[in-house]
């Protein structure tokens, strides 16, 4: 029930401005007839043609402003593009200056390095030079000492064989003993 109350003041309502525009309609024809002034199509055709270049007037002039704004933020933003330029470009050269500086001392560094490493390449070298040099004299003193063993033995079996023969005395006074 209270819809069906509702709707009714709805409709009522609705009504009741109608009839206010009714009424400000009338109002505004009376006032149009007492103001109205008639002129001929001459008149008329000037006065629509000033109206017409006004409006047009009007709108160019909105978009002069629209395009001066958009100039002011096309050069605020160059501006501020010339301005990350530098920027990057000083952000480049200090870069560059930076991967100069590190080359540098990379190649200090490495040719350090590489000396260091040949230092201790070469002490290498005469540690293994002065190890196979003592193992070549080892070698040639062992050459020597089983030269002189198999001498020795041969000495030995002469000196066997001297005995043998019938020599005795003049081996052992020929040779002292040990």
């Amino acid at each position: 029930m209270e819809e069906k109350g509702k709707g009714s003041e709805r409709w009522s309502a609705a009504i009741g401005n109608l009839s206010e525009m009714a009424s400000n309609l009338e109002s505004m024809q009376r006032l149009l007839l007492k103001k109205a002034v008639f002129v001929d199509e001459e008149t008329f055709a000037k006065a629509s043609l000033s109206s017409e270049q006004a409006r047009i007037i009007k709108v160019l002039e909105q978009r002069v402003e629209t395009l001066e704004r958009e100039l002011d933020a096309a050069i605020t933003a160059a501006a501020h593009s010339r301005s990350e330029k530098r920027q990057a470009e000083a952000a480049q050269k200090a870069a560059e200056l930076r991967s100069q500086e590190i080359t540098r001392e990379l190649e200090n560094t490495t040719r350090w390095s590489f000396r260091k490493e040949e230092k201790v390449f070469l002490a290498d070298m005469f540690e293994e030079s002065s190890a196979e040099v003592f193992e070549l004299h080892t070698e040639e003193l062992r050459a020597k000492q089983q030269e002189i063993s198999k001498r020795d033995s041969d000495i030995k079996v002469l000196e066997a064989i001297i005995q043998t023969l019938g020599g005795k005395e003049t081996a052992s006074s020929s040779r002292p003993s040990h």
